[in-house]
């Protein structure tokens, strides 16, 4: 399915708040390097092969925050290989913590924009991806800045394999609305709730955010569970 083209709209503000610790700028110096994503041309990227051992799948979490989702599915699936892109530095360097502290060995970063990620994804290549409570942009004049946006679902509809699944939370009535109808609208995703429970209570294996705790939204928290066709 080919979409209009759509103008590119800045999704974040500032990258960077307060200084870091010393220790976490140490990290972001020295470990991120090394689990940093090259940059690579527009479909060249198989994200398999940025692991060095086999693995049961690719998975993706876009915007990833603290990293406590990232960081807490890194350590229950071992076997997985993860990859992280998030613009703000104070995020990454709290990711960096948790994978030293942890000794997580299967986490792949990118600082920056998420959707340079995943335009660089090879077709069919990531197994599941998570969109996990992102900048909500409320005001009216400011949803086009929102990452959930016809195009951008195209491009997932793209990297994600046949049978992947997709999970959108949010905690923001309106972005839920629009997510829901802009995934479904491309064709190629399968919604399977049944109930209002389907999508209010958190997933068994959704692990919780301290942002999602702050519960800065004007609903409860809302999990949707897509299925690539």
């Amino acid at each position: 399915m080919t979409e209009p083209s759509e103008p590119r709209h800045r999704l974040y503000g500032r990258a960077a708040g307060k200084p870091l610790s010393k220790r976490q700028q140490g990290l972001v110096d020295d470990l991120l390097p090394k689990l940093a994503i090259p940059e690579t041309g527009k479909g060249e990227l198989f994200p398999a092969v940025l692991f060095g051992a086999a693995t049961k799948g690719v998975w993706l979490e876009i915007g990833f925050g603290g990293g406590e989702h990232l960081a807490g599915q890194a350590q229950l699936h071992r076997d997985t290989a993860f990859i992280g892109a998030e613009p703000f530095v104070d995020g990454v360097a709290k990711l960096l913590t948790a994978i030293d502290e942890n000794g997580i060995s299967n986490v792949r970063l990118r600082r920056g924009d998420a959707r340079d990620l995943v335009a660089s994804f090879s077709d069919a290549s990531i197994d599941r991806a998570f969109i996990l409570f992102p900048d909500p942009w409320p005001k009216t004049r400011h949803r086009k800045r929102r990452l959930v946006q016809p195009a951008f679902v195209t491009e997932l509809a793209r990297i994600l394999k046949p049978g992947a699944k997709l999970r959108f939370a949010t905690d923001w009535a309106d972005y839920a609305n629009r997510a829901l109808a802009d995934v479904l609208r491309d064709g190629r995703f399968t919604w399977d709730a049944e109930r209002a429970d389907d999508w209010r209570i958190p997933p068994a294996d959704h692990v919780t955010t301290r942002y999602q705790e702050k519960r800065l939204g004007d609903c409860e928290p809302v999990f949707l569970d897509f299925v690539r066709a």
